[in-house]
C-alpha cells in the first residue's frame, strides 16, 4: 500500500542540504543550521538552535538564560531532554519537562526567563532542546504577547503502518490529526522518531516552505541520506505532495512547514521586525518598561 501511494505521489525534490555545525552564544556552545552563510533563513523560520546534549549539575549550568525581552516572532522550545523553568512578564511560570513544548508569541513584547530548575541541578542530568524562531507577519508583530504550554503526553500521534514511526503533532495538522498549540499563522511542526526499518510518506501543502532536521540517528528523504554530524538539514522544493522518509537506524527529526510571508526583515538582537526604526522603538519600549516585568 506504500509502495502503491509513492507511485501516485509527486514527491517534493531537495533545495537544499544544509550542515548544524557549532557556534558559541555566550558560554554555550550549540548547532545552529539556521542561519548559516549558505542558508539566510527558511521563511518563515529564522533561527533553529540545537542545544546539548549537556551534562547539567551545579559545577556545571551554562544554561541559565536571565530574564531577557522579545519582539516580533514566537520564540518555540522544544524540549528533548532535562527540565526547564520558564517565568515570564505575564505572570506564566511552567517547568517544561522532556518532550514538552513552550509555544511564546512575542508580539509586542514579553520579557521571560528561562534555565534548568533548581531539583534538576542539583540531581544533575542531560539537557537537551530547540529553540525555533518563528516569525510574524507585519500585521502581526505588534499583537497581544501570549504563552503555551503543551505536555508531551497530550499531544495527537500518527503513526506508520509498520508502527516503526511515531509522528507527534506539535502544531498544524496530519491525516486528518491536529497540534494542540494555537498558530498565528499557517504552519506545522512535527516532532518524528522512527525505529529502524520504519517506513512512511508526510505529505505537505505546496503553499508552504518545509524542512527537516535531524537530531539524531541515519535516515533516508527520497534518495538521500541524511547523517548526523554532516548533513544534518533538508529544505525541499515547493513542487510536490509530500517526502518518503525511511529510518536507516533509530533516529530523531523535527519537521517544519509554513506559508512564506516574502517581507523584508530586519533583526537585531531578540527583536524581529521589518526595518531599523522598529528596531529602535522595541529598544525603547523595553527600557521604557512597555514589555513589562520580570521579578528576579
Amino acid at each position: 500500500m506504500e509502495t502503491k501511494k509513492l507511485k501516485i505521489m509527486k514527491l517534493n525534490t531537495i533545495k537544499t542540504v544544509g550542515r548544524s555545525d557549532f557556534v558559541n552564544m555566550g558560554p554555550i556552545e550549540l548547532r545552529q543550521p539556521i542561519p548559516t552563510q549558505k542558508i539566510e533563513m527558511v521563511d518563515p523560520f529564522i533561527l533553529l538552535h540545537h542545544y546539548g546534549p549537556y551534562q547539567i549539575d551545579e559545577e556545571n549550568n551554562p544554561f541559565d538564560l536571565g530574564s531577557h525581552p522579545h519582539r516580533g516572532f514566537e520564540p518555540i522550545t522544544f524540549l528533548i531532554q532535562g527540565e526547564q523553568l520558564h517565568r515570564d512578564s505575564l505572570g506564566n511560570e511552567s517547568v517544561v519537562k522532556a518532550g514538552d513544548v513552550q509555544w511564546t508569541t512575542a508580539g509586542r513584547g514579553i520579557v521571560h526567563a528561562e534555565g534548568p530548575t533548581k531539583d534538576f541541578v542539583q540531581k544533575g542530568g542531560t539537557l537537551e532542546g530547540i529553540q525555533l524562531w518563528l516569525n510574524l507577519p507585519a500585521e502581526k508583530k505588534m499583537i497581544q504577547p501570549n504563552y503555551q504550554h503543551i505536555k508531551n503526553e497530550n499531544f495527537n500521534i500518527v503513526e506508520s503502518k509498520d508502527g516503526k514511526m511515531k509522528i507527534q503533532i506539535v502544531a498544524g495538522a496530519l491525516e486528518g490529526k491536529s497540534g494542540k498549540i494555537a498558530t498565528q499563522t499557517s504552519v506545522n511542526a512535527y516532532m518524528i522518531d522512527i525505529e529502524e526499518g520504519g517506513e512512511h510518506v508526510i505529505t505537505l501543502s505546496k503553499e508552504h516552505q518545509s524542512l527537516v532536521y535531524l537530531l539524531k540517528g541515519d535516515v533516508t528523504i527520497n534518495d538521500e541520506n541524511l547523517i548526523q554530524d554532516k548533513n544534518q538539514l533538508i529544505v525541499f522544493n515547493q513542487d510536490g505532495e509530500g517526502f518518503s522518509l525511511k529510518g536507516n537506524a533509530k533516529s530523531k527529526l523535527l519537521f517544519l512547514s509554513g506559508t512564506p510571508f516574502n517581507e523584508k526583515v530586519v533583526s537585531w538582537g531578540p527583536y524581529v521586525m521589518n526595518n531599523q526604526t522598529e528596531i529602535m522603538e522595541a529598544l525603547r519600549d523595553y527600557q521604557m518598561g512597555k514589555m513589562g516585568f520580570l521579578p528576579r
